[in-house]
């Protein structure tokens, strides 16, 4: 990433070509729907072979974001590269070098997974077609179950027949849409696994992401809301100079109490972990004269706690301005 911070844009340029030290390259992407923006004014940058992590609430505009740099949207407005080909007039050549795996499961459940991928290769026009295939049913161990229905595959077996279907053109650059989202802890350590290798291969990923478990597992990332970018870099970064102090509450709180915590000046979170609460603000004087009325109350512990990337990314959501509520500029 070209800067890392909170709410910091990086510096204004004017030459977008890529000299190859960048995977994704783009600047200020903008994507409007009835007169508002879903996608506000975006930069990204990304090197070959990282794994970025891309967060946000929903309706943040992760997924038109994912779309733009793959060719399938026309950005309204920015500019950039995506592998070394201009977002805007090389939609079609960006889509061959790209493996895009979307939210919902989307090959057809009626088919095996051999006949899946062989499909998916036909649509790639692959001169080497079942070599393909079988590679790409052993790169994902699926060659036990190639001939089982796809529509018969849990949760976790779909993923990777997606995922192999996404690799079958040996794609450079993986855009991945909450891949893991309704799989089992241990597919999604597997799936996580298999990301790794292939940027240690050199494939770049970018793949949206709601827990904070796999953020961590990223190289970099980047937090988006309401169509604005907050934050972006590396974890440890990130948390850094967001500058929250925190206060972990434990024992039994009432919703009075935490409605309170909630309104107090300063208070720019609070959240349950557990059988505790995180308090966070950036004013440590504030934070302890809004926790003042609990000191001291029996069965409640009041101590210092180091921020994390779920204190950072609900503290900064609590601030976004969302651009489809009542009275937001169009």
């Amino acid at each position: 990433m070209a800067d890392v911070g909170v709410d910091k844009a990086p510096p204004a340029t004017t030459n977008i070509a890529n000299d190859g030290r960048w995977a994704i390259d783009v600047r200020g992407l903008t994507k409007r729907y009835g007169g508002r923006a879903v996608v506000d004014h975006v930069d990204l940058q990304l090197a070959p072979g990282r794994i970025c992590g891309f967060l946000g609430p929903n309706g943040s505009g992760k997924t038109t974001t994912i779309r733009m740099l793959c060719g399938l949207l026309t950005p309204d407005e920015g500019e950039g590269t995506c592998l070394g080909l201009d977002v805007r007039r090389d939609a079609p050549l960006i889509k061959r070098q790209v493996g895009y795996m979307t939210q919902r499961f989307g090959l057809y459940e009626d088919l095996s997974i051999r006949q899946n991928l062989d499909f998916v290769g036909r649509l790639f026009q692959l001169p080497q077609r079942k070599q393909a295939v079988d590679e790409a049913l052993a790169r994902l161990g699926l060659e036990g179950r190639q001939h089982q229905l796809a529509g018969a595959l849990s949760g976790g077996w779909k993923q990777r027949l997606a995922l192999a279907a996404c690799l079958i053109h040996q794609p450079r650059l993986l855009l991945l849409d909450e891949p893991t989202a309704g799989v089992d802890p241990k597919a999604r350590r597997d799936f996580w696994d298999q990301i790794h290798q292939l940027a240690g291969q050199g494939i770049t990923v970018l793949v949206s992401t709601h827990y904070m478990d796999e953020a961590e597992r990223c190289h970099e990332l980047v937090y988006i809301a309401y169509g604005r970018v907050l934050a972006r870099g590396a974890e440890s970064d990130i948390v850094a100079a967001a500058g929250l102090h925190v206060v972990e509450v434990a024992g039994a709180l009432s919703p009075a109490q935490v409605d309170a915590l909630r309104a107090a000046p300063g208070v720019q979170s609070v959240a349950a972990f557990g059988a505790s609460v995180h308090v966070a603000g950036t004013d440590p004087a504030a934070l302890q004269q809004a926790l003042a009325p609990l000191a001291g109350q029996l069965g409640l512990i009041l101590k210092p706690a180091e921020p994390n990337l779920e204190d950072v990314f609900i503290s900064l959501i609590g601030q976004a301005q969302d651009n489809f509520a009542p009275g937001a500029a169009a």
